[in-house]
């Protein structure tokens, strides 16, 4: 899983280079989010872990996986929600002001 993270991070990040069309960056930022959360989640990823929720029946367990990973996550998650409506916001508004999404065609207006 790590290296599906990896790749993933890497084509947000050629997305975003190599684009120049705003909607298309937003979706490359969203690929690279999701991305990071895969890499951060097989990190805390352990052979043989149990969910780290106490019951009756794992009362004496010690092989419980790391909760924090899931932790960030989730809140990486609605993080990244929040950047991408604030993004296509920005985006909507630069297409009213010069009729187009692509940021070659704003610098020469």
């Amino acid at each position: 899983m790590h290296i599906v993270g990896i790749v993933l991070m890497l084509i947000g990040v050629y997305g975003l280079i190599t684009n120049r069309h705003i909607i298309k960056m937003i979706v490359s930022i969203n690929v690279l989010e999701i991305g990071l959360n895969i890499f951060i989640i097989a990190v805390g990823y352990g052979e043989n872990t149990i969910a780290p929720i106490l019951t009756k029946s794992n009362i004496n367990a010690t092989n419980f996986a790391d909760p924090l990973p899931q932790a960030l996550v989730l809140t990486a998650i609605v993080i990244g929600v929040g950047t991408t409506a604030i993004l296509l916001a920005v985006a909507r508004k630069l297409y009213q002001q010069y009729g187009t999404y692509d940021l070659t065609e704003m610098e020469g207006k």
